[in-house]
């Protein structure tokens, strides 16, 4: 990697973090082929990893389109000269897209035997709640009349229109935003910005009130007799926090390698602020979900929860709020807390792992036959899953922002007062 020391720094992607990227990659498609390779649970825990996984992937990306969005139409002015940053994100988010679609389908087309009420029949690895042959045909034996009151909504044309369409929407704002921001560059002038905040305003009204149904269909749907409404927001404040997580992370990690010099602490400083603020909103849709659960004692609701408090899954539920919620509220309370690289480091660290620990107990549950389960008997396909998606991510948001004519957005109206940010 070149390092330069202006706002003309074009990034150079190579070196270490180019190939560790590609061995990361590597390793977790050994790790993937080995669980399908090994057979019976193992390709089931294989499958529901690899959803895990590509949603962790996909709400990422978009978190970058996200940040981007509500930066602009709240005419922010700090975050001007790190936005290449959430661009590359939004970049990325095609390839994570077709990536989810892709499992998604291969884990309802495939099926296996399972033993349900002491017979034996043939369900989906995936979706198999709402997807399996039967369920909303009344001269079916194995016809449910909860999911056949859900049809209009759990029926596979549905499902997959709602992902195509949802996620070619976010990404088409997600290159648009980057367009016109590379448009202001060449050209000058406001319109590109002007441009940029009339997008912004149209993406976060569709994405508030579309990003709950993609988690409704895509997670929630793992277990079709439950519903939460307050799930879509409570999974809006994982996608944002571990988002920052990343992008900061990411910031850090490429000033400490000779790029970004103008980021100071005073920008980490928002970036912890928003982490911090956001960690408490997720706690706050978590506990809400959790306590009104507990306190209506509905079993057609608790059940959720029920699962959760199995002996494999209790000790991770409980670890889920440690390290979402206390770490963060213990590590970043203080405003000088805030404004430490390390500090700030060791945070979305605890944050990336935290939301993968958030995820897994949104999926597992739902997926893999109960008493079969447990973080560590499926190391290879966890860990592996984890260290491939990673460096898939890696590898491509670098490729991104490599091909931005620089790393700061030159002809930003607001670039002064990012590059001079103070608080």
């Amino acid at each position: 990697m070149a390092h330069h020391n202006t706002i003309e720094e074009k990034f150079e992607f190579g070196g270490t973090a180019k190939t560790w990227s590609l061995v990361a990659i590597v390793i977790g498609v050994i790790c993937i082929a080995a669980g399908f390779i090994m057979g019976g649970e193992h390709v089931q825990t294989t499958y529901s990893n690899l959803l895990l996984m590509s949603y962790y992937f996909v709400c990422v990306c978009t978190c970058g389109v996200f940040f981007m969005a509500y930066q602009y139409v709240a005419q922010a002015g700090w975050s001007a000269s790190v936005i290449r940053v959430p661009q590359a994100f939004a970049k990325v988010l095609p390839i994570a897209s077709v990536i989810l679609i892709i499992v998604v389908t291969l884990g309802l087309i495939n099926t296996h035997e399972v033993v349900e009420h002491g017979k034996k029949e043939m369900v989906p690895y995936l979706y198999a709640h709402w997807a399996t042959h039967g369920l909303t045909d009344p001269a079916s034996e194995n016809y449910d009349p909860i999911i056949a009151g859900k049809a209009p909504f759990l029926n596979i044309p549905f499902f997959f229109g709602m992902l195509v369409v949802l996620l070619a929407a976010y990404s088409y704002f997600g290159w648009a935003l980057t367009k016109a921001s590379n448009d202001e560059d060449s050209e000058g002038g406001m319109r590109n910005y002007d441009k940029s905040f009339k997008l912004s305003c149209i993406f976060l009204v569709i994405f508030g009130f579309t990003f709950p149904i993609f988690a409704f269909g895509t997670i929630m749907s793992l277990e079709a007799h439950w519903f939460s409404t307050m799930f879509g927001w409570y999974n809006l404040a994982a996608m944002h926090v571990v988002g920052l997580a990343i992008m900061a992370l990411t910031i850090v990690l490429l000033q400490k390698k000779g790029h970004f010099t103008w980021v100071t602490e005073n920008h980490l400083h928002d970036f912890g602020k928003l982490i911090f603020g956001f960690s408490i909103f997720w706690t706050y849709v978590w506990f809400a979900q959790f306590f009104l659960t507990w306190y209506a004692n509905m079993p057609e609701e608790s059940v959720y929860f029920y699962k959760r408090w199995e002996p494999e899954y209790k000790w991770w539920f409980w670890l889920n709020i440690v390290l979402n919620f206390l770490a963060p509220l213990l590590l970043l309370m203080s405003r000088d807390a805030k404004r430490l690289m390390n500090r700030m480091v060791l945070t979305c660290i605890v944050l990336i792992i935290g939301h993968w620990l958030d995820y897994y107990l949104m999926v597992m549950p739902g997926t893999v036959e109960e008493g079969t389960m447990n973080i560590g008997k499926s190391i290879v396909e966890e860990l592996g899953t984890f260290i491939g998606f990673a460096g898939l991510f890696t590898f491509c948001m670098l490729t991104a922002l490599s091909k931005f004519s620089s790393l700061v957005p030159k002809k930003h109206p607001f670039l002064q007062e990012s590059l001079h940010h103070h608080i």
